[in-house]
């Protein structure tokens, strides 16, 4: 296929004079008919401009630019308009006209010389299609955010362009808005087979991309190198308290708020783990994840008020579960490991079903071996799946014993599963460490 998009050797400044400062060097690349490709990197590096250069809304300067087969250095303000005109646009701020209702936004990027009626007809088709079918005359300021940038995507694709630039498009959402917008934008988008570069800093939305392109200090480089610059601060920080002692402390002293927030941001930067090339074995990484699922399986302990909390991989090869965190009293450890076949564990790992069982020892599927070699007195049990990307069981958490006495309730399953995607990302990085990681740079980090 011919690419839409092809960029070479392209650099940009701004200024003049002594002011004049370079922010691309030489950018190269291909955008193909189809390809959802994600551009991502610091602030400052770059993105907008880049985006803004493809969408002829700047002068390329140095270098060549050709969209939709048309070169765009040197052109003429007429080729560069239409250009413009097969290209659909969608920022952060979505920029709908106040006075406009979301029908008449629709319809500003629609050509004038067709009919009111038609265009009217197929706007409306258009505002369904991203599920507004009953707000067509609704003004903005009866939408929701996630509304209006429903109604920026219908405006950007009711006239079918082969290409949509995005700039930060769920910037302003909420993770469930955003992540509704950005999914709608995939589907309609390969529906009518155009290309999409999409701006971003969101790691939430990474996984809809062909490609991640990363711009670091104005120049292309691999999504590695780019993972460690979005990553760094993070790891760098658990890196610090890892080496302090003081990550479970800090983790469990945390609001309920913050811990949510908190295991959101850790959440992105290990889907970004997974979705990165080859990283290197690396025995101080590998204790960092371990502790970081340590820290965060505490706290959720202590959010269900449970007095134990075990995390058992399932390792299909062997047949068996193994601990990968199980405490034993308030600070101590201890390892376990059982038939894939036995045990309530066993049965949650096989079934992928959830078990809230409130007298432990009177369920059938109950091994007494656990407690008589702990010395523990198990009385209730919440044991539940923990799924991998694919959907399929990697691990099953167990909870022992809420510390009021009584047992484990709806409300604790339904906590619990709030939290089951974010562990089951960090288990699968650390499940997979030793086989995915090649040697990155990413160790200077740590």
């Amino acid at each position: 296929m011919e690419p839409l998009i092809t960029i070479r050797n392209v650099n940009h400044f701004y200024g003049t004079g002594p002011l004049r400062k370079q922010i691309l060097f030489d950018v190269s690349t291909d955008i193909l008919p189809g390809e959802i490709i994600i551009l991502t990197g610091p602030s400052g590096s770059g993105k907008t401009s880049l985006l803004t250069l493809t969408g002829a809304l700047r002068s390329v300067q140095e270098g060549s630019l050709r969209t939709l087969g048309q070169e765009l250095r040197d052109a003429s303000p007429r080729t560069l308009e239409s250009v413009r005109k097969n290209i659909g646009f969608i920022f952060q701020a979505h920029n709908l006209l106040d006075a406009l209702t979301a029908c008449q936004n629709v319809q500003m990027s629609m050509q004038l010389e067709r009919s009111s009626k038609q265009v009217r007809r197929q706007c409306a088709d258009m505002l369904a299609a991203v599920g507004l079918a009953n707000q067509a005359d609704s003004f903005p300021r009866h939408l929701s955010g996630g509304q209006k940038q429903r109604v920026a995507i219908a405006r950007a694709l009711v006239r079918q362009p082969k290409i949509i630039l995005a700039d930060e498009p769920t910037a302003a959402l909420d993770k469930k808005s955003g992540r509704e917008v950005v999914e709608l934008l995939h589907s309609l988008a390969k529906q009518q087979g155009c290309a999409i570069l999409l701006v971003t800093h969101d790691n939430r939305i990474l996984d809809i991309a062909d490609r991640i392109l990363t711009l670091e200090d104005g120049r292309l480089s691999s999504f590695t190198a780019g993972l460690i610059a979005n990553t760094g601060h993070l790891l760098t920080a658990f890196s610090q308290l890892h080496r302090k002692g003081d990550l479970m402390r800090r983790v469990n002293e945390l609001s309920d708020q913050d811990f949510i927030r908190l295991l959101e941001q850790v959440t992105s930067e290990f889907e970004q783990f997974l979705q990165s090339i080859e990283l290197a074995d690396h025995e101080a990484l590998e204790a960092l994840l371990d502790q970081v699922l340590e820290a965060v399986t505490l706290k959720i302990r202590t959010l269900l008020k449970a007095e134990r909390a075990t995390i058992l991989l399932v390792d299909e090869g062997s047949r068996v579960l193994r601990s990968k965190v199980a405490h034993h009293g308030a600070d101590k450890t201890v390892r376990i490991r059982m038939p894939l076949s036995s045990g309530i564990a066993g049965r949650v790992a096989m079934t992928g079903q959830t078990l809230n069982i409130p007298d432990a020892r009177g369920h059938p599927d109950f091994n007494p071996e656990i407690d008589r070699q702990t010395g523990y007195i198990t009385r209730s049990i919440l044991c539940m799946p923990i799924l991998d990307r694919r959907k399929k069981v990697s691990a099953v958490a167990q909870f022992l014993n809420k510390e009021n006495g009584q047992p484990f309730t709806a409300q604790d399953e339904e906590k619990f599963r709030d939290f089951a995607s974010a562990l089951g990302i960090i288990l699968e990085s650390c499940w997979h460490f030793k086989d995915e990681m090649a040697e990155s740079g990413m160790w200077s980090l740590l």
